[in-house]
């Protein structure tokens, strides 16, 4: 079967962009399935530096499709700022790109609300949305009849469905301003429909029916590379809710977002750093707010790639990327970043939670169990070594090694990819062996709430 998919293990930011950027030249297709213009990618290449939001990371590939799928909400402004900037640094981007028909289009209206809603958790807390609409895009797709897809700006009721949406949210947005500020100027439904005309017709040669396209991909055999989107802890229905992203980011989204059946996947990658990071609001258990946190967004240079916020930065957090392993149905692990470590005289990996006094190696359901888990960690030693010259397993630090063998032990997979550095020269392929995958046996389930 042809499919590989590469997923974020962690809170997204795992460097799959470098990840699916080297794997692609073993595939004819690359699909990004979910999220939006939210979503960063990075890929550093001879000395060039690529980053991306909407479009896949193939498209630096000569012969090979890259799509975009109905589960993903598109910004056209943002898609077109990439395709201009991706031609203009000498990349073919015509007859490489493929743009859903089926795709929910972000509005002007989507970016006002998520800037609302940021901040109106029950309790007071922020989500820490990136506001670029995604979330509100994903609301009105789920609710229909505001939704607007990019096959219907090319249809001739164009103009009366916005008019129709921007008259109910000019209605929503005047009576919700935030404390101490004005409510939202009116909407010029207008101005937005000659906008998004433009729009259309700038995007014209590239939008398809992606459904219809990859089915008979698959069917003739072609070898498709699923790029995940954010990380697996972030999964809407399985993540940390509510301090998720609006879409299913873990290998649970592949199916529906791409519409391609699960059957066709028979290899899925599963992507984590050698620590941890998190933007915006929610538990971070592992998380160093000293010195060791300073480190790592230092030297991993932990600012987002969409937002330049800086990361919250700590320890690798193995009973998080057991439970996104298995929930993503992982075959094998990527470490990335491994070179960031160097320098720490000391590393630790949290092999479980302290919850109420009991000790588990399962991973919350309940964000306020989470916002409780203490730590239990195992430390080994550091190292001193750069690793950014390294290419060989063989060559790493005895440490360095011990480190990846322990991530692979306590996560049951073997990790076959190690990254030591930015660019793709800087990757170490490594043989299973190298990983025991030992049985790992989880803790009991806890009970039923009120059982």
């Amino acid at each position: 079967m042809p499919g590989t998919c590469v997923i974020g293990l962690q809170w997204g930011d795992e460097a799959k962009g470098k990840l699916v950027d080297i794997l692609t030249g073993e595939h004819d297709v690359v699909v990004r399935y979910a999220g939006g213009a939210n979503a960063g990618h990075t890929v550093v290449s001879g000395g060039q530096t690529w980053k991306l939001s909407l479009i896949p990371s193939g498209i630096l590939r000569d012969g090979v499709q890259c799509v975009v799928t109905g589960g993903v909400v598109l910004d056209p402004a943002s898609a077109i700022r990439e395709i201009e900037m991706l031609e203009s640094r000498g990349v073919t981007v015509n007859g490489k790109l493929q743009l859903s028909d089926r795709a929910h289009v972000v509005f002007p209206w989507h970016i006002v609300e998520d800037r609302l809603l940021d901040g109106s958790l029950s309790g007071g807390g922020a989500i820490g949305t990136t506001g670029r609409g995604i979330g509100p895009c994903y609301r009105d797709k789920v609710g229909r009849s505001l939704a607007i897809r990019l096959g219907d700006l090319y249809r001739d009721d164009l103009r009366s469905r916005i008019e129709h949406v921007a008259a109910f949210k000019n209605r929503l947005l005047a009576s919700w301003p935030r404390p101490g500020e004005a409510a939202a100027g009116p909407l010029d439904p207008v101005a937005i429909h000659e906008q998004y005309r433009a729009y259309a017709e700038r995007l014209r040669p590239f939008v398809a029916d992606t459904t219809a396209y990859l089915l008979s991909a698959v069917e003739v055999g072609h070898k498709v590379l699923f790029e995940g989107a954010q990380g697996a802890l972030l999964d809407v229905d399985h993540g940390t809710f509510p301090y998720v992203t609006s879409s299913n980011s873990s290998g649970l989204g592949v199916a529906a977002g791409s519409g391609v059946p699960g059957r066709w996947v028979d290899r899925v990658i599963g992507v984590v750093k050698a620590y941890s990071t998190r933007v915006g609001g929610g538990p971070l258990p592992t998380e160093q707010d000293n010195a060791i946190g300073m480190h790592l967004r230092e030297r991993g240079h932990e600012y987002g790639t969409v937002t330049m916020r800086p990361r919250r930065c700590g320890w690798f957090d193995a009973v998080a990327a057991r439970y996104t392993s298995r929930l993503s149905g992982v075959d094998e692990l990527a470490v990335m970043l491994l070179d960031v470590l160097g320098g720490l005289d000391e590393l630790a990996i949290c092999s479980a939670y302290e919850i109420d006094g009991r000790r588990t190696t399962q991973f919350p359901s309940q964000i306020t169990d989470l916002e409780k888990a203490v730590p239990v960690y195992e430390t080994l030693p550091g190292w001193e070594e750069d690793l950014s010259v390294v290419r060989r397993h063989a060559d790493l630090p005895a440490a360095a090694r011990d480190y990846l063998t322990a991530i692979g032990d306590l996560l049951a997979r073997p990790v076959v990819i190690v990254s030591v550095g930015p660019d793709r020269e800087q990757t170490i392929l490594c043989d299973r062996s190298t990983s025991r995958r030992l049985p790992w046996r989880p803790s009991q389930p806890s009970p039923a709430a009120g059982g």
